[in-house]
């Protein structure tokens, strides 16, 4: 978070402070007017308090007791590890890595190939975790990867109007968003079997309406005029960078290059344009502050409580099932499940076709004026905010972000513990050349 949430009492002293996929983009600030300041300064959350927060959601949102939820939240925390060993020992058979919670909490390796691989049980959060090897997948996240670089613009040439496309990790198959009218027109059997002719793996087609760019403290409103329509938009901010010298606030790329900070107390402050970096595995602008400021975010909807970044996790450590959180504007604060590590939003949403490098979120919370927020869990950061996809009335079915792998080259997350990095220089070299 930024300004109000980074120094709530200097602030205030001062005065200051997925049916189809869309950018959850800047929304109209006369959609959603900005709330009431709260009547007190921010309550900043212990890591502990955090974690009560995120599993009393986990247990509404999966039906257990806040017990089991508070054990659960740790144990997928405590179980990366394992599950980053499990990728490096099984890397030419693994299909996927997922977490499953019903009808108890395990981890599936799915894998290709015929030859059983023991199960076997880890102590993670206090509890017995299974982790339960699967067989017989028809190929490997890494073969999948590549039929869909080798092949992303010849779909998008022959369906213009599909949506985004990615590895479901669960399936072991490449996913296809298709719009209910190509569905129609074509069928969405034909469609899926012209996807296997082509790129040789096992493939599936979703219906899908409208999917794009989301809306920009960490978890605070910004706003700002976009020059093309002329009307005034809001974002929300993500987390506090840092290059060493200077710190800044992160949100989204298709937010306005010009953005007036909201802060607690209801006063504007003007930030300073650091940067923008908005093509093919990024969304991510930069604002930079002359003020020192502390690595805080809101979490909460009302922006009553402030969380202190403690560390990161990177995409390649990030399972589908892993339950993250997130606060936006206009939807305020929510969790769910992780659904897609390798997520390419449709069209030129990324100045041009977007990398398989995005991560997707199980709605049904998401929408316009989202865009740059805060994904994270307790108080480790995974992500900022891009876009969404929503059914025919507008629910929210899934909404994507941005890793914190890819901030702006030689800015690190602020934490609690000095600047963080999950950035790996070789997938960066690798999305660079492939972007260029």
């Amino acid at each position: 978070m930024f300004l109000a949430a980074a120094f709530p009492a200097a602030a205030q002293t001062a005065g200051a402070a997925p049916g189809g996929a869309a950018q959850a983009g800047p929304a109209p600030v006369s959609a959603a007017p900005a709330p009431p300041a709260p009547a007190q300064p921010p309550v900043v959350q212990s890591a502990d308090e955090a974690l009560a927060q995120d599993a009393a959601e986990y247990a509404r949102l999966e039906g257990v007791g806040l017990d089991e939820a508070m054990r659960r939240l740790r144990a997928q925390e405590e179980s990366v590890a394992e599950t980053d060993r499990i990728q490096l020992l099984y890397q030419d058979r693994l299909a996927g890595i997922a977490i499953e919670h019903h009808p108890d909490y395990r981890i599936v390796v799915l894998l290709t190939g015929r030859k059983k691989v023991k199960d076997r049980e880890i102590v993670a959060g206090g509890m017995r975790v299974p982790i339960v090897f699967r067989t017989g997948a028809r190929a490997s996240r890494a073969e999948i990867l590549a039929a869909l670089e080798a092949h992303a613009e010849e779909i998008r040439a022959s369906l213009p109007r599909s949506m985004g496309m990615g590895v479901d990790p669960r399936r072991g198959e490449f996913v296809l968003n298709v719009r209910a009218s190509d569905a129609d027109r074509i069928g969405v059997e034909l469609i899926q079997q012209r996807l296997e002719e082509t790129l040789k793996v096992p493939a599936r087609v979703r219906v899908v309406e409208r999917e794009g760019n989301a809306s920009i403290e960490g978890g605070a409103r910004v706003e700002g005029v976009e020059p093309s329509s002329g009307r005034r938009n809001f974002c929300t901010t993500g987390f506090v960078v840092t290059d060493g010298v200077r710190t800044g606030i992160v949100t989204a790329a298709h937010c306005p290059d010009t953005l007036t900070y909201r802060d607690a107390a209801g006063a504007d402050i003007p930030l300073e344009f650091g940067g923008q970096w908005g093509w093919s595995f990024r969304d991510v602008q930069l604002h930079v502050s002359e003020a020192a400021q502390s690595p805080s975010f809101y979490a909460d909807s009302k922006k009553t409580a402030v969380r202190t970044l403690t560390g990161a996790r990177g995409r390649a450590s990030t399972r589908a099932g892993d339950v993250v959180c997130h606060r936006g504007e206009r939807s305020g604060y929510s969790c769910a499940e992780v659904e897609l590590v390798d997520y390419a939003p449709p069209g030129a949403l990324c100045g041009g076709p977007c990398a398989p490098s995005w991560v997707t979120v199980a709605g049904p919370t998401c929408g316009g004026g989202d865009s740059g927020g805060p994904v994270f869990r307790g108080t480790t950061a995974f992500g900022i905010v891009k876009g969404a996809s929503y059914d025919k009335s507008g629910r929210c079915n899934f909404y994507y972000y941005m890793s914190t792998d890819y901030l702006p080259d030689g800015w690190s997350l602020l934490t609690a513990n000095g600047p963080v990095s999950t950035a790996r220089a070789e997938e960066l070299a690798v999305l660079n050349a492939a972007g260029s």
